[in-house]
Formats: C-alpha cells, structure tokens, sequence
C-alpha cells in the first residue's frame, strides 16, 4: 500500500536492506517495513545446500567414466558473496531479480568437475573404478583451498562420489575379464579341493596302511610272546621231566641200595641163625630124645601140651587098652580154640 511492504525472513536467511547504495540494516531473520520504489532487499541463504551432479571424464588410459556425487556448501560471509553475485529480491519478497544464484551453483559443479578431472587424468580405469572413497576425500581438501571458493564467501561442507561408472561396452569388457577371472579361481578352487581330497584319501590310505602295519607287528609280538611263554613253558617241562627222571632214577638207586641192603641184612640173619642152629645142634647132639622135647616143651601153653600129649598118645594108640576123656577137659580145649 503506497508502496510500502513487510517482509519476514527465517532465521537462517540472512538480509541486508539497501538504500541509495548503502546498507541500511542487516542481519539474520528479520522482519522489517521497508518502502519498495526506493529500497532494495539482499537475502541470501546461510543454511546448507546439497548441489548433486553427475559427467564423465576420460581416464589416463583413455576411458570415458561417469562421476555421480554431491558437494554440500554453505554461505559462510554472505556480504562478500553479494558484492559478486546479485541476490537482490523483487518487491514482493519471493524471487530473486536475477539468476545469479542459480549460476552458483553450475559455479561450483564447474570447480568440483576441475578438481576430479585432474585427478583422474593421470589415473588408470581400474583405478579409478575403485577410487570413489579416495577420490572424495581429495577433491574435499583441494575445494576447501581453492581461491575462488574462498572469494564468493562459501565453506564446502563435503564432497561425496556416489558412483563412478564406466560406459556400457567398457563395463561389459571388465564384466568378462572379471567373469573370467572369477571362473579361473573357481577352476583353482575345484582344482585345490580335489587335489585337497587326493591328499586327505592319501592321508587316510596312508593311516589305514600304518594302523594296519601296527595291527600285525602287534599280532607279531603276540605270537612272539607266546611262542616264548610256549617255549619257556616247554623248558620247564623238560627241566621237570628231566628233574623227575633223576628223581625217579635216585629213588630206583635207592630202592636197590635197600633191597641189596635189605638181601645183605637176611643173609645176615639167615646166617645167624644158622649159626645159631648148628651151635644149638651142637649143644643137643648126644643128648637124650626125651630130654630135648621136655626142653621144647618148656613154657609152651597149656592147650599145645595137651595137643602134645594127645599126639604122644596117638603114636602109642596100639598100646592103650581104653582111654576116657571128660566133657569138662573137651569144652575147655574147646574155649581155649575160641
């Protein structure tokens, strides 16, 4: 109304208010009246902006590869800024009069485009496919020193490589080189777990044939052992054999040491009492019949004397007209027989 307008800013859009060239108030998220024919209003964004981008570059080895990534940038003195660029607002407060702040950002892609171009210039293809990582960190540290960066009053915040792609046909290339490759370890790998198979059946042939050749040298030294207890067995038999043989042989020594022992002791004998015989025939020769039997007759029992007497009686039987014997003398000769 009469050309006089209000405008609010956020607190991280920074504002400065122009009039007749000079700066008449400034600072971060104000709300302020100005009069529009005669005013003018600067607001430039402090906050962080994410500029993505994507172009391709030609490696040392002369491949073309597509960079994908994005830089983060904030404005870090937005006076110094807007003494390059124009961030002047229209009168309603919405839109920039110029399109400076678009050009920024194309500013900045141009720098990070000459920062990762020469790096991968001096860098082969392979290299660079595995590089991203890399690649970002030291694109980051040239772009926070790079003078033009420092002139428009920013501060990159980061720079980060999504992606770095070759072209169709060399991709494919690489697809077969590494299919080929991936193909001839796995040949390796067949070619090792079999050749790791032949070992191991070695192996266990190996131990079979060993615990084989234990089994029979245990056999063998059981054998041994009991040939030898066999042996020794038989040793002591004979010893026993032999020790029953000098036994048995001593025993017969002795038996006919004793019978001759014994033969020489009944010839002895047998001559004493021969000698005792002829002695005593000596003695009873010329001697009277009679007297020789009552000799004979002496201390003998009462039951022989009887016999003796019934004998005496028996040879002169012709001469004994009657002989009588009592019950009493029959039955005693009879108890004395029991």
């Amino acid at each position: 109304m009469l050309g006089f307008r209000f405008a609010k800013f956020e607190p991280n859009e920074y504002v400065l208010m122009y009039r007749n060239g000079k700066v008449v108030r400034e600072g971060a998220g104000l709300s302020i009246f100005y009069f529009a024919p005669s005013a003018s209003l600067v607001v430039v964004s402090s906050g962080s902006v994410e500029v993505p981008f994507i172009f391709e570059e030609l490696t040392a080895d002369f491949q073309m590869v597509t960079i994908q990534g994005q830089v983060t940038y904030r404005v870090e003195n937005p006076k110094m800024l807007t003494t390059l660029l124009n961030y002047t607002i229209d009168g309603n407060g919405r839109r920039y009069v110029s399109e400076d702040p678009q050009r920024l950002l194309q500013k900045i892609i141009n720098i990070v485009k000459v920062l990762i171009k020469k790096t991968i210039e001096g860098m082969l293809l392979t290299e660079v496919l595995k590089s991203s990582e890399s690649l970002g960190a030291s694109v980051s540290k040239d772009i926070a020193d790079y003078g033009e960066i420092s002139l428009l009053g920013l501060e990159i915040l980061g720079l980060s490589i999504l992606a770095i792609l070759p072209n169709k046909e060399t991709a494919r290339a690489l697809e077969a080189q590494t299919r080929e490759e991936i193909l001839r370890k796995a040949d390796e790998a067949v070619y090792e777990r079999r050749n790791a198979a032949i070992k191991q059946e070695c192996l266990v042939k190996e131990n079979e044939l060993n615990t084989d050749i234990a089994v029979e040298n245990k056999r063998l030294q059981i054998r041994e052992a009991q040939m030898e207890a066999e042996r020794l067995v038989q040793q002591k038999e004979n010893e026993l054999k032999e020790t029953q043989m000098l036994f048995e042989t001593a025993i017969e020594e002795r038996r006919k040491d004793l019978i001759a022992l014994s033969v020489e002791n009944s010839r002895a004998e047998a001559d004493a009492k021969a000698y005792e015989l002829t002695a005593m025939m000596k003695a009873f020769d010329g001697m009277d019949k009679g007297v020789i039997q009552s000799l004979a007759n002496v201390g003998m029992q009462p039951d022989k004397l009887i016999a003796i007497a019934f004998q005496g009686l028996a040879e002169k039987a012709e001469r004994i007209g009657q002989l009588n014997i009592t019950p009493d003398l029959l039955q005693d000769l009879i108890k004395r027989a029991d």
